[in-house]
């Protein structure tokens, strides 16, 4: 079979593609035959030399789908469309690959109405944003802020916000560019960084009352800003620093407001926790509420070009590889 494996943590240029023998699955694992990876900005900080745990040679990708290879699981018989995340791309090999054995927790059934391939790039952004709104204590009729609506989690979570009766299910531009891609889809709450301040913007959408919730995933001067939108007893929760890796905030953003904020790591949750977020999310899949937006498919064998282009043009939507 065919792997593109980081073969040491030096950037793109560590990438090759090779020739492995097809894996064989352990106990409680099924083969899958991979129909594509996610391309995550995970991948991107363990192939920069970021994360320590890693270790070369590793192929990358925590995250994929495609059609169960193996006999013998009556949960998922052969056939059987799957997606899944995990450990993999990190502490063992992972998905920028033909071929993977998965523990069969990690997997869930691809949601109905969802195209096998678009699947890929589902599990990361949607168990994040499920959980990380449960987190934040959402109910119907709050306001949430998710800025990035670009990408994955901000995306994930300002649909996943409207779709559950949000009273504004908002989200940031950088570009007017991005913006106007924003509204064309359908999401009319998004501001335009280029034109108005985080604040100005919520304050306007919400006739200065603020926003009950904040998922951020950017971190930097985006997660410093935002905590100034938060209404009385307000929640932030920060999950990632594509932004950049440290704030600076100003306490009475949460003092003067009763407010919090928290953090999430989706992999500090259990399989079992996953699954049950899957559980709540899976009918707004079928009911057409919740739709993988893809930016763009590339081959296998170019798995470095299809990072790069996450990280450096930062489209809007998700980069997938075709196994």
């Amino acid at each position: 079979m065919r792997v593109m494996v980081a073969e040491g943590f030096e950037g793109y240029s560590s990438l090759k593609l090779i020739e492995r023998d097809k894996p064989v699955p352990g106990e409680n694992e099924v083969l899958v035959r991979m129909a594509a990876a996610g391309v995550t900005p995970l991948d991107y900080t363990i192939l920069s030399g970021h994360f320590p745990k890693a270790k070369a040679p590793l192929v990358l990708g925590n995250e994929g789908s495609g059609a169960v290879a193996s006999a013998g699981d009556p949960a998922f018989p052969e056939g059987t469309p799957v997606m899944f995340f995990g450990p993999y791309g990190v502490l063992r090999d992972g998905t920028y690959s033909e071929w993977a054995t998965v523990h069969r927790d990690h997997l869930r059934r691809v949601p109905e109405g969802v195209d096998l391939v678009a699947a890929a790039g589902l599990p990361v952004a949607y168990l994040t944003a499920q959980l990380a709104l449960e987190k934040a204590g959402f109910a119907h009729g709050k306001s949430v802020l998710a800025p990035g609506i670009g990408g994955s989690v901000g995306n994930a979570v300002t649909q996943l916000a409207r779709a559950r009766g949000a009273a504004h299910a908002i989200s940031t531009s950088s570009s007017s560019s991005k913006a106007r891609e924003a509204n064309e889809l359908g999401f009319s709450e998004v501001i335009d960084l280029s034109q108005e301040t985080l604040r100005d913007g919520v304050r306007r959408l919400t006739e200065g009352k603020g926003v009950d919730v904040i998922i951020d995933g950017i971190g930097g001067t985006v997660l410093s800003e935002a905590l100034g939108t938060l209404a009385l007893s307000g929640t932030a929760v920060t999950l990632g620093y594509s932004g950049g890796q440290k704030s600076t905030i100003d306490v009475t953003d949460l003092i003067w407001k009763r407010a919090s904020l928290l953090s999430l790591s989706l992999m500090s949750y259990s399989p079992e926790a996953w699954q049950r977020a899957w559980d709540t999310m899976e009918p707004l899949f079928a009911a057409g509420k919740l739709v993988p937006m893809v930016k763009q498919t590339f081959p296998l064998q170019e798995a470095a070009e299809a990072l790069r282009f996450l990280i450096e043009d930062r489209p809007f939507g998700r980069v997938l590889l075709n196994a």
